[in-house]
Order: structure tokens, then sequence, then C-alpha cells
């Protein structure tokens, strides 16, 4: 699974409370030879008495550091998360809430009144210029790139769709099988802990992956009719178990909106505004809640979207028919047409030739909208997309330019709505990232990064240590605050 690619969290850095300096002060040393008095000795029993008391005064330094080196060092995960837990007042142990607003574009914030939002970002962390989704920015990749802090190419779900090559099956957003969701999710990571572990519909959570058996009572099948007050509900109703052990230290909470109405009319319509001012409420809903409860100060909220929105119409379209005079690409060869443009050519074409024959087309001038594709082998996209390191991505990759769609064949469709899918790099396709809570740093804005580094921040947060991904903890050091 590309371990060059992957940063081990082996090495993780522990809250500061536990760790050790390298050069602690000698105190035991200077205590020793200000507090006890000697009697006078001759010069050359002087020397050697001096010599034996230098030795034992080391020896048992030494002893006592390597005694704090070794409890330090071997100090069970529960005491991590108790020190965490020192910073909370009321919960026993930390507790994180992640909710998804699903095609939550950044700026859609700024389209109407968002108080609870608004009252989340002052008092806690935000990506200034929004969150950066991988590539491609679809759900199920990015959702579950968030939950295990690895790109697609890594955790297995390239696309909302696909065919794996080697067998024939084909994913889609139902198939739970767990040979299709590669990595380990966070609510794997928790319960591998001895922690418990909730979702209110997240892509893959309805897997069973190593412990996590999607408990009935803390896992909910995702069923798209649940109104978002009741899930709200729902989550609140956890804080209400009697014992704090029941209490997940890890939850999910997943809106579809303002995804829904983005792709029905689009980024700038009314009924985006009316949506975003929604979410704000079921924000204060469970703000509300929390506070009732006595625990809002408790508990750290990550509110995120998974991608942006952009507008498209008919007259941004790419048709695959106009390339015929340089090259036929029939529709058996396509495994996606947009935002995503995914190729395989059967056995008896060269994948080299066809994207040499498509972007000499393509660049012709001959061909409409043809300068907003461009056709790449999948080891020759861009680097920073880590989009090719998986055989069920296709050999060839299409990058579409923003807001752009690749049909087949010209047709009389008549569509102007809103997609998401496209590179990484348009501004478009950013979404939010606010982070509130007990172990979070207050009115900090951040630059903006990609969802992988998620993962890390939650795994610090609750003190736990987490599975290798593609995230630094240098980031999640960036802004959870440890007890010293």
């Amino acid at each position: 699974m590309g371990s060059d690619e992957i940063a081990s969290n082996d090495s993780k850095n522990l809250p500061m409370s536990t760790r050790v300096e390298e050069n602690p002060p000698n105190s035991t040393t200077s205590l020793l030879s200000s507090s006890i008095k000697y009697p006078k000795p001759s010069t050359s029993s002087s020397v050697l008495f001096s010599l034996i008391l230098t030795t034992c005064v080391a020896l048992f330094a030494a002893i006592a550091f390597a005694l704090l080196f070794y409890s330090s060092s071997k100090k069970p995960m529960s005491n991590l998360i108790q020190e965490n837990a020192m910073l909370l007042k009321k919960l026993k142990h930390p507790v994180v809430i992640i909710i998804s607003s699903d095609g939550f574009r950044f700026g859609y914030q700024f389209k109407t009144s968002t108080p609870n939002i608004d009252r989340l970002i002052v008092n806690g962390t935000e990506a200034e210029h929004g969150l950066i989704p991988v590539f491609p920015t679809l759900t199920f990749p990015n959702h579950y790139s968030i939950v295990t802090g690895l790109y697609p190419a890594y955790h297995g779900i390239i696309n909302n769709y696909f065919t794996d090559f080697d067998t024939g099956e084909k994913f889609n957003m139902g198939s739970h099988e767990p040979k299709w969701w590669l990595g380990e999710p966070l609510w794997e990571t928790v319960v591998n802990h001895g922690l418990k572990a909730s979702t209110y519909f997240w892509p893959g959570s309805e897997v069973h992956k190593g412990d996590w058996t999607c408990p009935k009572f803390y896992c909910q099948q995702y069923n798209e009719s649940v109104p978002f007050e009741e899930r709200v509900d729902t989550v609140l109703s956890y804080f209400d178990l009697e014992s704090d052990d029941d209490i997940p230290s890890f939850m999910t909470l997943y809106f579809e909106d303002p995804d829904h109405q983005g792709h029905q009319v689009g980024p700038d319509d009314p009924q985006i505004t009316e949506a975003v001012a929604n979410i704000d409420g079921l924000m204060g809903r469970l703000i509300d809640g929390l506070e009732k409860r006595g625990i809002f100060d408790d508990v750290n909220i990550i509110m995120l979207g998974d991608h942006g929105m952009v507008g498209t119409c008919d007259k941004k379209l790419i048709f695959l028919d106009d390339l015929a005079p340089w090259i036929e690409v029939p529709k058996d060869w396509i495994q996606s047409y947009s935002p995503l443009l995914a190729i395989r050519p059967t056995s008896n074409h060269s994948p080299k030739e066809v994207v040499a024959k498509m972007n000499e087309a393509l660049s012709s001038g001959k061909v409409k909208n043809g300068e907003y594709l461009k056709v790449y082998l999948k080891e020759e996209l861009p680097s920073r997309l880590h989009y090719s390191d998986s055989d069920r991505i296709s050999p060839i990759i299409g990058l579409i330019g923003e807001g752009f769609k690749v049909e087949q064949k010209k047709s009389t469709n008549q569509e102007c709505g809103g997609a998401h899918g496209y590179d990484n790099a348009y501004f478009s396709m950013r979404t939010i990232f606010i982070a509130h809570g007990p172990q979070i740093t207050r009115g900090k804005k951040i630059p903006s990064f990609e969802n992988v580094q998620i993962y890390n921040l939650v795994t610090s947060i609750l003190g736990i240590s987490g599975a290798p991904n593609n995230g630094s903890m240098s980031f999640a050091d960036n802004i959870v605050l440890h007890r010293h």
C-alpha cells in the first residue's frame, strides 16, 4: 500500500505531560551535597571519600532517572487518556464529534447569518481559506480519507463507483464488503483501544473491520429519510447514558445538505442560502443540547465538509465523439465520464498511444472546448494528486476544466446545476474546517490543509496511537492543547 508515501505514526509525539527530557537537571546531586554534613577527613582520605561519594551520588541519580524514564515510557494508554481528561470539567474522558455537511463549499458561511457556526469559529480554530479535499473531490473518497488519513489510492475507495479489474466486481455506494475498504478508520482505531465509538452515517461505517462490528446501538444504518433533527438528538442522547464509560469517545454525524441542493441548482441559488441557514440551526440544536447537559465546554466539535461545488451548464461540454478524426474512444472503454474521466482501453490498444492521440485532438483547436480536457497516463498525473498507486485506478485519467463535463455524444439534454470531483487545486472544491473544544486552540486561524491530516488530529485529542497514514503529527500539535 505505497509504504513510501505513508508516514508512520510509530514515533508519534505523546502529550507534553508524558514526555521525558533528554537531559533533566540532576537535582538529586545538589540536594545531597548541600543537606548532608560530613566530618572533615584527612587530605588523602578526603580525596578517596569524595570519589566514593561522587560515584554513589551519580549511581543513585542514574537509577532514579532510569526509573523515571521507564515509568514514563511504559505509561499505559489509559494514563494518556486520563491526562487529557484533566482538561475536562464534567466528562471523565475526551470526546470528539465530527460533523460533515456534505458539499458545504467554503464561502457558503458568508451567504447568510450563521451565529452558531460563527460561535465555533470565534472560540476555536478555523482553516481561514478552507479545507482542501483529496482528489477526486467526490463524497466517498473524501469521507473515507477524513477518517483514515489516507489518500484514495491507499484506502481503496478511488471513486463513488468503480470496477476491480482483477475480479470484474463493481463497487457502489452500498458495497459493505471489507475487501473494498482498506486502511483503518477512526471508529476501528478507537474500539481497538477499548473505547466506544458511534457513527450516525458515514461512508464505510457499516463495514465490519477489525474490532468494529457496527453495533446496532452505536452504528446507524444509512437512511437518507431520517430527519436531520433526529440525527442530532440521537447523538445528544449518548451523553445521557448512565455510565461515562458508555459515552462514545468518538462520534460522527452526517448531513446530506447542501450537496443535495448544489447538484440541483448550482452553488449560487437561494436554495443554497436556505440550506446553509438550516445547517447552522442544526449546529445550534447540538450546542444547546450540550449546554443543557452542562458539557458543551467538555466536547471537541469538528465541523467540516467533504468537498465544494461549482456550477455547470450545457455550454460547458466536451464530446468524446468529436475526437473521432484522430481516435475513436468507444463507450465501453469509459469507467466514468465526469467530473473525472477514467478510461480503460481494451488490451489490443496501448494506453500511451491512446493518450497521445486524444491530446493531439484536444489541442488541435478543432474540438469544441478541447482545451478544457487534458488526458494522462495515471502514473504521469501531477504527483500532488496522489492518484496513481492503485490497480483500481484506470490507466488513463482525464482532468476536466472547472465546471466542464465530458459526454460521449451530443444530445438535446438541458441541464444547468452543480458538480464536484474536479482537481482539488480549484478553490471551488474547497470546503470548511472548524474545530472547537477544551483541547482546541481558541481564536486561531490556520492555512488551508488536506483532509488526510484530520485522522491524527482526532487520535491526538483522544490520546491514543493511530495506524500509519498520510498525515503528520506536527499538524495536530499545532492545534491540540495538552496539559503540561
